[in-house]
């Protein structure tokens, strides 16, 4: 096995546990039962934070919270909205070291890494404030002298937010914000498992001025109160982020109410390498892509094609580039990987990876867990597997972990076959010199976002969702702020003109 790059732990002295708490109507409360649950840090073992334990009853009090606020909230002109959006903006960076560092401590994510998602995510806010100035209907003047239309665009109602834990601001963020800018009251859960910064923004949503109940937050685990944020006659829209397993539970639940659904799920998202890239260039992004966020990222680079004439050679770079990569305490600034989120999730990457060999797929790098001095074991070691074919599970189904799958061809079309041989379809790359190559993978791989010779670069302005069994809907850029409007055309007569339909004696 290639020498691996490792960062013992730190002294660092943790902080004293977080105490989250719901917020309804304007108000932080703990649950009426007192039920709290406790959250362990993956990486340190000691105990981070500790939250309120939702239920129904907490979900049936925000929502009413949100319906109550929503003919108000929705009255209010895009300039008022998008002053308040830029204040949060203005906290969120004001408050990034205490929050970066609870989520580096809940999901076990290096601090840098987590310091620049949450004062990322203050530029979503911005971006949606900016959205709340500036959206607009149509009008059509072009239907006789006699007619004019205008297609308005009203805030959807109360929405239901539910969020995963792998980039618990971020995603929030990706959602929240837009929904306020469209007029929107909202009721959010975040996961059990990483609760803290959705606590801390709703303190923060308070300190910007926000009215009381326009945005509620439930803590809690997906039975019973994501579910009840699902049924509950009062929503009119459930936005979710997670498996895609969760998502299509969602949709047939809000189908019995025909509830608008907007879903980000899974990916197994494919890179294609020709020989005429930039290999350096490649293979660095392709390790990237591979160990981000420890792999639990739907965007995860997880599987590569490569031509068959520098897959050898190809591979071998990002086996050595592996090595370099700083696997360790997440709280040392040059760690780039952390610790799985759980024990369960570690032995599920595990388990993958044990069926891929027994299918025959070798395993060129990693495989196993890895053991960080002065630590836990919950950490993976970077993992890459060669001889991996189409129909192989470690070649369709989404690990979340830092493991690559290797798959070759030798023609543009059966790239293009093997990239849409899966029912994700939320991502993809293409490197080539040659344009005329990109722009073919482009327009014929079934993805949401493609990406040319470069990996996960994204922008509050560019739109993100995917195809297939990776979702519905779009979050972020101005398709982003559609999600959460409903059309509604006025046709207006101009004058006394309507000839009479009923032929009067």
């Amino acid at each position: 096995m290639t020498d691996m790059t490792l960062i013992p732990a730190t002294a660092t002295a943790l902080p004293a546990p977080f105490h989250a708490r719901h917020l309804i109507g304007g108000r932080t409360c703990d649950s009426a039962d007192g039920a709290v649950t406790d959250r362990l840090s993956p990486a340190h073992g000691t105990l981070v934070s500790r939250a309120a334990k939702g239920g129904t009853a907490e979900v049936d009090a925000a929502v009413a919270a949100a319906r109550a606020a929503l003919a108000g909230w929705a009255a209010t002109t895009g300039k008022a909205r998008a002053a308040i959006l830029l204040k949060v903006a203005d906290l969120i960076e004001i408050n990034a070291t205490q929050m970066a560092l609870l989520e580096c401590l809940e999901t076990g994510k290096p601090i840098s890494q987590a310091r620049g998602e949450v004062t990322g995510s203050a530029d979503l806010w911005r971006y949606a404030a900016a959205l709340a100035r500036t959206h607009k209907g149509d009008s059509h003047n072009s239907l006789g002298a006699d007619m004019l239309a205008v297609v308005l665009k009203e805030p959807r109602g109360v929405v239901s937010i539910i969020t995963p834990w792998n980039f618990p601001i971020w995603i929030l963020s990706q959602k929240l914000p837009f929904a306020l800018a469209a007029g929107c009251t909202c009721v959010i859960k975040p996961s059990e498992l990483t609760p803290s910064t959705t606590a801390m923004l709703g303190d923060l949503l308070m300190q910007a001025g926000l009215p009381e109940g326009v945005a509620n937050i439930v803590l809690g685990e997906g039975q019973p109160v994501g579910a009840r944020m699902v049924s509950h006659p009062d929503v009119d829209m459930v936005t979710f982020t997670g498996s895609s397993a969760v998502g299509r539970a969602i949709a047939a639940e809000a189908g019995k109410s025909l509830k608008k659904v907007a879903l980000e799920l899974g990916g197994k998202n494919p890179q294609v390498i020709f020989p005429d890239a930039d290999l350096d260039s490649a293979a660095d992004a392709v390790t990237f892509g591979m160990v981000f966020n420890a792999g639990e990222c739907c965007n995860s680079g997880s599987r590569i094609i490569v031509h068959a004439d520098i897959a050898e050679a190809f591979t071998a770079r990002v086996v050595a580039l592996s090595g370099q990569v700083a696997f360790g305490d997440p709280l040392h600034p040059d760690t780039q990987v952390g610790a799985i989120v759980t024990p369960e999730h570690a032995a599920r990457i595990d388990g993958f990876v044990h069926a891929a060999k027994a299918a025959g797929a070798r395993v060129t790098l990693g495989g196993g867990p890895l053991s960080i001095p002065g630590l836990g074991g919950q950490f993976y070691a970077p993992t890459v597997l060669t001889g991996v074919t189409a129909d192989m599970a470690i070649a369709r189904e989404e690990v979340f972990g830092p493991v690559l799958s290797v798959l070759t061809f030798r023609t543009l079309d059966e790239a293009i076959a093997l990239a849409n041989d899966a029912a994700y379809g939320l991502s993809a790359g293409v490197w080539s010199e040659n344009v005329h190559t990109c722009l073919s993978f482009a327009r014929r791989v079934q993805a949401g976002t493609i990406w040319t010779n470069t990996w996960m670069d994204g922008f509050p302005e560019v739109t993100f969702g995917g195809m297939k069994q990776s979702g519905l809907g779009r979050e972020i850029g101005s398709y982003g702020l559609e999600e959460f409007l409903e059309v509604k055309s006025v046709a207006m007569r101009v004058g006394r003109t309507r000839a009479p339909w009923v032929k009067t004696v």
